[in-house]
């Protein structure tokens, strides 16, 4: 007798958890099939060649297999104007821009933009075709070819020289160059030359002459005298009435973005192919660079807290650096 109450309540026992466990499959099912019919949305992305973009190409290849969240529509372009009016006129909704920028086009649009994440840190280097550069202190009484006068290389470089107790403007002699192939052409065949450039550049001008080798790491050098703030290179921004009326669709985004980013710094040889076959730079030279371009997506406080930071040490050297003003918390997509 016991023993068939026991296989009665053993057949009961048995009856619910298989009961228990079609109903959450069902449930498991019901979730998939959400997911995969939700409808999706058209989101028009800019990115800008060069580092500042290289973190979005296995999203890009992602999105032309139609394997993303939503539906991303692309521009890649090679000049910084473009994407700035796209993202004023409301035609870009995310965008990959240098740091600076985003700080400029939240003041000129009066708060309609918004960062929602650091994706690429440090770039800038210096280089020589000597062998006499090992600190930063040891550029006292040099000669440093650069590009960017008036942007953010050389407030990068000043604010630099400052934090190991130069000055840019009597301890060290910079030469401005307008082009990156005019400061290789400086290195040409010199035995002591030196310069700073930014990634993939150093690359390609490392490529093109054996005898120039990376003498400084500016991250690095900024980091280690900077109570480990470092450089912020490039950031995603986001419309701001795009957010307000797709928060669902900018995390899943973010997301995504992260999951190419991480794919970029761990398989490099594919990740440089996507890079030249979505225009960004050529593959020989991005397969190099890539593990020196500091790629990655930080997010909210600690985006925040290093963006303000940069943006400050802009502010002080140029104000229009930044767009006059720095931006309000408001500027800051934090979670």
């Amino acid at each position: 007798m016991k023993k068939r109450i026991r296989s009665k309540y053993l057949m009961i026992i048995a009856t619910i958890l298989i009961l228990t466990f079609t109903a959450l499959s069902g449930c498991d099912k019901d979730t998939k099939d959400a997911k995969s019919n939700k409808e999706k949305i058209e989101i028009n992305i800019a990115a800008l060649k060069g580092p500042t973009g290289m973190g979005m190409v296995k999203l890009m290849e992602d999105a032309e297999g139609g394997k993303t969240a939503n539906d991303y529509n692309f521009t890649v372009a090679g000049e910084a104007d473009v994407i700035s009016t796209g993202l004023v006129k409301g035609e870009f909704d995310i965008a990959a821009v240098p740091c600076n920028l985003a700080s400029v086009l939240y003041n000129k649009t009066e708060g309609n933009i918004k960062i929602a994440g650091i994706n690429t840190l440090g770039v800038l280097y210096i280089v020589e075709t000597g062998n006499t550069i090992n600190a930063v202190e040891d550029l006292k009484g040099k000669t440093i070819y650069s590009t960017g006068f008036g942007t953010t290389p050389q407030y990068t470089l000043n604010y630099l020289l400052s934090l190991y107790g130069l000055d840019s403007e009597k301890d060290v002699t910079i030469e401005y160059k307008t082009e990156a192939t005019e400061v290789a052409a400086m290195l040409e065949g010199a035995t002591d030359a030196i310069a700073m450039l930014p990634q993939p550049y150093v690359t390609t001008v490392m490529v093109n002459n054996d005898k120039v080798r990376i003498a400084l790491d500016i991250e690095k050098e900024w980091k280690a005298a900077n109570n480990n703030n470092g450089v912020v290179t490039g950031v995603v921004v986001v419309n701001s009435e795009f957010l307000k009326n797709n928060p669902e669709a900018v995390e899943e985004f973010l997301n995504e973005y992260e999951e190419s980013a991480n794919f970029v710094n761990s398989d490099v040889e594919k990740a440089a192919e996507l890079v030249e076959k979505f225009g960004l730079f050529k593959a020989v030279i991005a397969k190099k660079a890539l593990p020196y371009c500091n790629i990655t997506l930080i997010r909210n406080n600690e985006m925040k807290e290093m963006v303000k930071g940069y943006l400050g040490v802009l502010f002080e050297q140029n104000p229009k650096a930044v767009g006059g003003a720095l931006p309000a918390d408001d500027f800051y997509h934090v979670n």
